[in-house]
């Protein structure tokens, strides 16, 4: 059989496998599922079910043996335990980006990371402009954050028009932004200190070095660690349990166990084995097939790092799963009493010029200080549009501000301000980022022309 011959597919594979793996792969349908979770929560908490909806979430929920219970309701066990699966896969992400990615040349990261951390300040400062000695002033670190997925999803929504070094700014513009939200977490928002549980947690953190430099690759052995080990230790110490999925992300092996070079001649053997192979002419294939085929696996599983295989086999249930729980748990705002109030109050107002201004100034400025010094260059294919649009997609905070409102704020006032602020600010910056990358995408075509 011809090498280029369709491979005939089974009516499960056509109609329900492919088109799944499709719409997985497709990069504006996480975004798009995300807004729509959150769209939903917002409909149902201001709906005849809202009292069925809050209370739902504080459903209790224990897991353990004997006198060993962890009981946390719906709510927590979303915030500490599946956010901290979605931390770990941006700790992948990080450490890939620093090690081989668009982090790992200075020359290419400082004008991302650089308009990342003045992303971070500026709307940080402009908060405190209208918090500073409130209740609400806590509430300094949510306008900082950047939800990565949403602001994709918007980019991607334009396809093949937006060019591919916008996408690679704003990918590291967001993953640098994403460090200073796990730092901002870690030193800012943690809770009184189990000092026994945090060592604890260091001995699992230094087991798990160990395994990294020894050799060991088995993910499982890193999860039972990780989970069993790191995760609860931090749990019960008063960090935040996030942290340890950061830290423990970060111990993934990212060395391939045999070269490239040595992978494809291996492959290319195998290959020629597997083809003087005599067949059965059955469905199924002969033990020396098998053993042929068993031998290829592995082989292809060595030749990848550990890092990458997690980090593509667990993206799809972040992005389709995970991020729309929690904005299906974190996204209902019912709206009761006087809405304009709420909505004008200090902390909404600050979250949302913090965003919405703040993210754009600080993204925006520090790239033009650091592009009018010479010290870095305005990727080619993006143009002034491109960039202040940029600034407007990072002013959407959606998934990471929600996460650092839930830290910061214990009182259902506040936290019904903050996600008033956030959502206003997030939907507005979507909508002009979008709009004015679309400006830029139409004064490329026309450059183009002339």
């Amino acid at each position: 059989m011809p090498a280029n011959t369709p491979i005939p597919s089974a009516p499960a594979e056509k109609w329900i496998i492919e088109p799944i793996k499709r719409f997985i792969s497709n990069s504006t349908m996480s975004g798009i599922i995300l807004f729509t979770s959150a769209a939903v929560a917002l409909i149902i908490s201001n709906s005849p079910w809202a009292e069925a909806y809050h209370h739902f979430w504080e459903t209790e929920f224990s897991i353990g043996f004997g006198d060993y219970i962890l009981s946390k309701n719906l709510h927590h066990w979303i915030n500490d335990g599946l956010m901290a699966v979605f931390f770990f896969v941006v700790g992948l992400e990080l450490k890939r980006e620093i090690i081989a990615g668009e982090l790992s040349d200075p020359r290419n990261a400082l004008l991302p990371v650089a308009a990342a951390v003045g992303g971070m300040v500026i709307p940080a400062l402009i908060f405190l402009l209208f918090n500073t000695g409130m209740p609400s002033e806590d509430g300094w670190g949510i306008p900082m954050a950047t939800d990565i997925a949403f602001a994709l999803g918007v980019l991607y929504l334009m396809g093949n028009k937006v060019p591919v070094s916008l996408k690679i700014f704003l990918t590291a513009l967001a993953i640098a932004d994403d460090i200073g939200a796990v730092l901002v977490i870690a030193f800012f928002y943690t809770s009184s200190i189990n000092l026994w549980s945090l060592g604890t947690g260091a001995v699992f953190m230094a087991l798990l070095i160990v395994a990294n430099v020894t050799g060991v690759r088995n993910t499982l052995f890193y999860a039972v660690l990780g989970i069993g080990g790191l995760w609860l230790a931090f749990l019960m110490s008063g960090v935040h349990a996030t942290i340890a999925a950061v830290l423990a992300a970060f111990t993934i092996p990212a060395r391939v166990k045999i070269p490239e070079d040595v992978y494809s001649a291996k492959l290319a053997a195998l290959h020629e084995k597997f083809k003087a192979a005599k067949p059965n002419d059955e469905p199924t294939v002969t033990d020396e097939q098998l053993h042929i085929l068993e031998e290829i696996r592995d082989l292809s599983k060595k030749a990848l790092t550990p890092l990458q295989r997690l980090e593509h086999s667990m993206h799809p249930l972040v992005a389709f799963v995970i991020m729309p729980v929690f904005a299906l748990a974190n996204g209902g705002v019912t709206l009761t009493g006087n809405i304009i109030a709420q909505i004008l109050s200090p902390l909404a107002i600050g979250i949302f010029c913090g965003l919405l201004i703040g993210k754009v100034i600080g993204v925006v400025g520090i790239s033009a200080l650091l592009l009018r010094l010479k010290w870095a260059r305005l990727p080619e294919g993006m143009n002034i549009y491109h960039l202040i649009g940029a600034g407007f997609l990072a002013a959407i905070g959606f998934t990471m501000s929600l996460f650092i409102t839930d830290l910061a704020f214990k009182q259902a006032d506040l936290i019904v301000q903050a996600k008033l602020g956030i959502l206003t600010a997030s939907i507005t910056a979507s909508l002009i980022g979008f709009w004015l990358i679309w400006i830029g995408n139409a004064k490329n075509g026309e450059n183009k022309q002339k």
